[in-house]
């Protein structure tokens, strides 16, 4: 196959995951975003670049997002909120931060390919996207490597839910502008 034949086929692979998310998952993260004062996002590896892309937008748009484990990442309180981005839902550092959230009363949601991992069992929202994560044997058989096809409809799905939050709040693509980073 060549190169544009496997675009196709990621898109077609794309599409066919995100047809089968659950919206009503979707709009509970999109008003428990909207209620909350903060919002902390989290992911390993690849997943993590996904949620720092997401931030950046949340940003755009006028929330007040943070990056855990970033240096000017201020304290998570009981009125934020945690959004987790993990294939499997179980990596460990990941496992340890919803601990810390659900103690401290913030509220947590998970994105996943695994809606009854051990992350789950903390969130208040679990949105399963079913693809392909890591491990093989996992739902959403992918022609990509690894967990290709899971972070890229993460991306995607982070991407409708800040035009969903756009929708919402009325805005537009070029009000954003005033927020974009302007020192280069």
């Amino acid at each position: 196959m060549q190169t544009i034949a496997y675009t196709k086929e990621i898109l077609a692979e794309l599409s066919r995951t995100i047809e089968r998310m659950d919206d009503d998952e979707a709009e509970n993260l999109v008003d428990g975003m909207q209620r909350a004062n903060k919002i902390f996002v989290a992911g390993s590896g690849r997943s993590g670049l996904m949620a720092k892309a997401f931030a950046m937008r949340m940003m755009h748009i006028g929330l007040d997002p943070y990056v855990v484990g970033e240096t000017i990442t201020p304290n998570l309180e009981s009125n934020d909120m945690l959004i987790i981005g993990s294939g499997s839902g179980e990596t460990k550092s990941l496992l340890s931060m919803a601990e810390k959230a659900k103690s401290i009363g913030a509220s947590i949601a998970l994105v996943t390919t695994n809606p009854t991992s051990a992350i789950a069992r903390f969130a208040a929202i679990t949105i399963e996207v079913p693809a392909q994560a890591k491990a093989e044997g996992t739902s959403g058989k992918s022609i990509q490597p690894m967990g290709s096809l899971y972070e890229q409809s993460l991306l995607l799905f982070y991407d409708s839910i800040i035009l969903r939050l756009m929708e919402k709040k009325e805005l537009h693509s070029d009000t954003m502008y005033g927020r974009h980073a302007n020192l280069e």
